[in-house]
């Protein structure tokens, strides 16, 4: 089985932008579990310019570019040092890997990315892989993660791609804002019904929202790979998600 996992920014870290320990500990614990049962992991992280904020002691995130790339060159380093050794803890390597939206546009440097990704699973590597924020200039972000980690999946012809939340799925409606929303288990085709449930961005940190989730599901149904959004909280759901067992909502690819 090969498995994308995007990891969202308020997965990773605090409202503050510091580093939530003690779920980055678990979330790296069952990964490495998960490939030492045979399973191919490739992660996508956002959180670099989160935990850029953090350590910059930032409030919120910035709204000027050279403020947003100085946070993610900060964040970084911090974040994939917490990988490494995390990581290595339970005898894994990880490797970085930083692209931007011209990279993917660019046939040989796509097919590059492409040659590269698949070099380090056949080398037994946990690929982690980010928008390469410190010169992106394009809004900064490829679509954003989730977005990105929808190209990963189809590149490398995943079996599935998970995305990270805060939220424990697709629902009828914003359970924020709705008492009466309830979570929608399946999906096998993007319909009016569907598209009308994405909201905006969630953390105050982060990029992304159940749009851009669902961008990513489209992108993965039309190219052969399953998606799940689940809610970070609770890394051991992924466990769940390797036995074949309902978590979140998964999105179906669609038959040939």
């Amino acid at each position: 089985m090969k498995l994308v996992i995007k990891i969202g920014t308020s997965t990773l870290a605090h409202a503050g932008g510091r580093l939530n320990i003690r779920r980055v500990e678990e979330l790296c614990k069952v990964i490495s579990d998960l490939k030492n049962a045979g399973i191919k992991v490739i992660v996508v992280s956002s959180g670099a310019i989160g935990m850029g904020c953090g350590k910059l002691s930032l409030q919120k995130r910035p709204d000027d570019m050279a403020t947003k790339q100085a946070a993610a060159a900060v964040g970084q380093c911090e974040l994939m040092y917490t990988y490494d050794k995390l990581f290595s803890e339970y005898n894994h390597t990880v490797a970085q890997i930083l692209i931007t939206a011209s990279d993917v546009k660019h046939e040989d440097r796509y097919s590059n990315f492409i040659n590269t990704l698949n070099r380090l699973l056949e080398l037994d590597v946990i690929p982690v892989i980010n928008e390469n924020d410190t010169i992106a200039t394009e809004e900064i972000v490829i679509g954003d993660n989730d977005t990105l980690a929808g190209i990963v999946a189809v590149s490398v012809k995943a079996d599935l791609l998970v995305l990270l939340s805060d939220i424990d799925g697709l629902y009828s409606a914003d359970p924020h804002k709705d008492s009466h929303a309830t979570l929608i288990t399946e999906v096998h085709d993007l319909d009016e019904h569907i598209l009308s449930a994405a909201g905006g961005s969630g953390s105050p940190l982060g990029t992304g929202g159940m749009k851009t989730k669902l961008s990513a599901a489209k992108m993965c149904m039309e190219n052969g790979s399953d998606m799940i959004i689940m809610n970070g909280n609770d890394p051991d759901l992924l466990y769940a998600i390797a036995d074949g067992k309902p978590v979140g909502t998964r999105f179906f690819a669609k038959k040939a």
